[in-house]
C-alpha cells in the first residue's frame, strides 16, 4: 500500500480527517501515531473518537493517567506515552488492550520499540506551517494490507 499523505489546514480538518480514518478501524486494531510535541495526534485520536460514536469533547491526552478507555460501538483505548519508557508498559497488562477488543490509539509510539504490535496503524504527523499538518497514514504487515487500500480510495 502506499501511504495516504494528506495536509490540513486547521483543527477540524484534522478532527474530521480522523472521523474518516475510523471509518475503516476494525476490532483489535493498533494505531500508533508519531510526531512531535503540538504536531495534532490528541486531535486526531479525538477524530476518530468522533467516527466511533464517542462525543469527541471526552477525549483528553492521557499523558498523566498514560491510558484513558472510551465507550462508543467499538472501545477506544487511548495512551500517551510521554513520560514513560516501553519497559514501564509491562505492568499496566497493555497486551490486554493492544490485542484486545477495542481499538488502541498510542501517542508517541516511538517510545514502544519492539513493542509495537507487528500489524498496525503507523500514522506520522508533522507541522506544516502556521496551523497547517502534514499526516501520513500507512500500514505496517500483511494483515492490514487490504483495508490500506480501501483507505486510500476512501480519504
Amino acid at each position: 500500500m502506499r501511504p495516504v499523505h494528506r495536509l490540513t489546514h486547521a483543527y477540524d480538518e484534522t478532527l474530521a480527517l480522523g472521523a474518516a480514518f475510523a471509518g475503516v478501524l476494525k476490532r483489535g486494531d493498533a494505531v500508533c501515531l508519531f510526531g512531535d510535541l503540538g504536531t495534532g495526534k490528541t486531535v486526531f485520536v479525538k477524530g476518530m473518537a468522533k467516527g466511533l460514536g464517542i462525543r469527541s469533547e471526552k477525549v483528553h491526552s492521557p499523558t498523566f493517567t498514560l491510558m484513558n478507555i472510551y465507550e462508543g460501538r467499538i472501545p477506544l483505548y487511548h495512551f500517551d506515552l510521554y513520560r514513560i519508557r516501553a519497559e514501564d508498559l509491562f505492568g499496566l497488562g497493555y497486551e490486554e488492550f493492544f490485542y484486545g477488543n477495542g481499538i488502541t490509539a498510542v501517542e508517541w509510539s516511538e517510545r514502544l520499540e519492539a513493542l509495537l504490535p507487528r500489524d498496525h496503524w503507523h500514522v506520522l504527523l508533522k507541522h506544516a506551517g502556521d496551523d497547517a499538518r502534514s499526516i501520513t497514514i500507512s500500514v505496517r504487515g500483511e494483515s492490514l494490507r487490504a483495508r490500506g487500500l480501501a483507505l486510500a480510495e476512501k480519504l
